[in-house]
């Protein structure tokens, strides 16, 4: 493992400090403090700060969440759930075409998936994930099951046939498949946990992993960057990781961070890989949020070394979820969510690099964003930063989630969806999260007014499917609630070498019953599987994926049943993103987090359960096409 040393970022990580944060940012009481010495504490700073409306990954909270990590008790029976929650409207199975990509049979989840394609090779497609698996291994080390000592890590899969068929499974800690290797401990490495996963080809068929390596109850982190290679039979092997940034600091926090490769023939930095990423920083006495500015390396060795991390946002220092993309020139540019120190609304901010890196140009504001609330009728975690992409004749595209007035005909922002001005109640009465697009034809100058990506889905309402029921007393009855618009988010773009444009996002665009657990069993980790008591039914948002092609006006939904977002994590997360991809033969990948495959759990957290204990899980699903 090699390791790349912030000493830059950390010079100027003082200077930061010593600015002080935004001027409408505050903790809530000048006399709170915080242990930034665990994930939670820092978690717990930020929420805390008035006037800060962005957070560290929805990822990272999930990680910060100690219930989940209650240590398994010594040997006993293997667990016979009362109750496993479930639904008859939902799928058992993921029907063609489309196709389930992680080949666990253990129901161990998988979400928030990056995918690749090979410039050369149309066929050859990697997808990564947070992954779960070794939480459901069967093994022991030791005496202690290596599902008692597994975590999130950082997992892949790759396709020879165009997305048909997936390779392949980790199953122990002798047998990794193709999970990242040498980040957290049951991989050879030295931290806790992985995930936030990015991936890019170079133009010579490598691929190119980025991810996190973080502790959960201690300080360390890093950024982390792995290069695969396929050998002559097309099995892919991941080399030792390089760190990027690591700190043992309580004061710094690396998150979300993004990969990509300058695969163009005739560019000055053909083959040079560009690293983006959030660094928080937190005051080192009290444990404050500070700042959390976006920092960027690059290596012209094939990741084998990087350059000396800076940060390239000036003076918009309050960021999160970077996005890079590299034009045809070799002109590098990086997007992101954040604000100035005096803005009352984040924006969408775009900055660039013609040197491959060592320079950049001024921030440049694309358009403001009104930070999205979980869709209505759901409680998962969620975010409104960006995904970009560049079209063959330099267009830039990028696209984010924003509240919108459900009367809107332009989508800026209003503050009566703005949560932390008007409530959340004012937000879920008058708005709705819309997935929009912006263009730029001058690098970056100027861009169009946002618009949405679904059209047709923005502008409709949900369609209720599974009422009236019962409720448990025999009496009273949930009827479908009233009409409400289409909550779509998380967008992807790709766009092919002959020009298309695919969109793609998901849709709130059903709302059914869901019966709740009025008694989940304990440790937590056991409860999300086991309910001891049953309780009322609500109303849950189900989703759908959907693909738009600019180019043709052309829109299709390519989920095969609606997606029930309450499986998995207790229905508060699912992930940060969704991810689309092009190949050389204008075909696009669509992936996304799915929970419609039903198997059967021996395993969980330490946790033995009962043979036959199937429960639906968070599975990477794809979709592959042209129209």
């Amino acid at each position: 493992m090699r390791y790349v040393v912030g000493i830059v970022v950390l010079v100027l990580g003082f200077v930061l400090i010593a600015a002080g944060a935004p001027a409408s940012a505050a903790s809530k009481g000048n006399s709170q403090t915080f242990d930034i010495t665990t994930l939670a504490g820092k978690v717990a700073s930020i929420q805390a700060t008035d006037g800060f409306y962005l957070r560290v990954s929805p990822f990272l909270e999930q990680e910060a969440d100690a219930a989940d990590a209650a240590p398994a008790p010594g040997p006993s029976s293997p667990i016979t759930p009362t109750f496993i929650l479930s639904s008859p409207l939902d799928g058992t199975s993921v029907a063609a075409p489309a196709v389930t990509v992680n080949q666990d049979t253990l129901g161990a989840p998988q979400n928030e998936p990056a995918i690749a394609v090979d410039p050369n090779n149309a066929d050859r497609i990697v997808v990564g994930s947070n992954d779960y698996i070794t939480r459901t291994w069967t093994c022991t080390i030791d005496g202690t099951p290596c599902s008692a000592l597994g975590d999130a890590y950082s997992g892949t899969y790759y396709s020879n046939d165009g997305g048909a068929t997936w390779c392949c499974v980790a199953t122990d800690p002798s047998h990794l498949g193709t999970l990242i290797p040498g980040v957290e401990r049951l991989t050879g490495g030295i931290y806790d946990a992985g995930g936030d996963p990015s991936l890019a080809f170079d133009s010579q068929g490598h691929v190119f992993f980025a991810g996190l390596g973080f502790d959960r109850t201690a300080a360390p982190n890093t950024v982390a960057v792995n290069k695969g290679t396929f050998d002559s039979e097309g099995a892919l092997t991941w080399g030792p990781p390089t760190f990027i940034n690591p700190t043992n600091s309580p004061s710094t926090l690396n998150d979300k961070e993004w990969i990509g490769a300058d695969t163009h023939a005739g560019s000055p930095f053909q083959d040079r890989v560009y690293v983006s990423w959030t660094r928080f920083l937190f005051n080192p006495h009290n444990g404050r949020y500070v700042q959390s500015p976006i920092a960027f390396v690059f290596s012209s060795d094939g990741g084998a070394t990087f350059s000396d991390p800076q940060l390239i946002v000036s003076n918009v220092l309050y960021d999160q979820g970077s996005r890079v993309v590299v034009g045809p020139d070799g002109t590098v540019y990086v997007f992101w969510e954040g604000s100035t120190r005096f803005a009352s609304f984040n924006s969408i901010w775009m900055v660039a690099s013609s040197d491959g890196g060592v320079s950049w140009s001024k921030p440049v504001a694309v358009a403001p964003a009104v930070d999205i609330i979980p869709p209505f009728n759901t409680v998962f975690r969620v975010n409104s930063f960006p995904a970009a992409d560049i079209a063959p004749d330099g267009t830039l595209y990028v696209a984010w989630s924003s509240e919108v007035n459900n009367d809107a005909t332009t989508y800026g922002a209003d503050p009566v969806c703005a949560y932390f001005i008007s409530g959340v109640s004012s937000v879920y009465n008058n708005c709705h999260s819309s997935a929009v697009w912006s263009k730029s034809t001058d690098g970056g100058a100027t861009w169009s007014s946002p618009v949405p990506i679904l059209t047709t889905l923005d502008g409709s309402n949900r369609a209720a499917i599974g009422y009236p029921v019962t409720q448990p007393d025999g009496k009273t009855k949930l009827f479908a609630p009233p009409d409400r618009r289409v909550d779509s988010f998380w967008p992807a773009i790709g766009v092919t070498p002959s020009g298309n444009v695919y969109m793609s996002a998901y849709a709130a665009d059903v709302v059914s019953p869901w019966q709740l657990c009025k008694s989940p069993a304990t440790p937590t980790a056991v409860g999300r599987i086991n309910c001891l008591e049953l309780g009322n039914y609500t109303h849950n948002a189900r989703l759908d994926y959907v693909v738009a092609d600019l180019t043709t006006g052309v829109t299709n939904t390519v989920t095969t049943h609606p997606i029930n977002s309450r499986y998995g994590f207790g229905g508060g997360f699912i992930g940060d993103y969704t991810s689309l991809a092009v190949g050389s033969d204008n075909v696009f990948h669509a992936v996304w987090t799915d929970t419609n495959n039903k198997q059967s759990v021996d395993w969980w957290f330490g946790f033995e359960f009962a043979s036959g204990t199937a429960t639906h899980q968070q599975d990477i699903v794809t979709a592959s096409g042209d129209f």
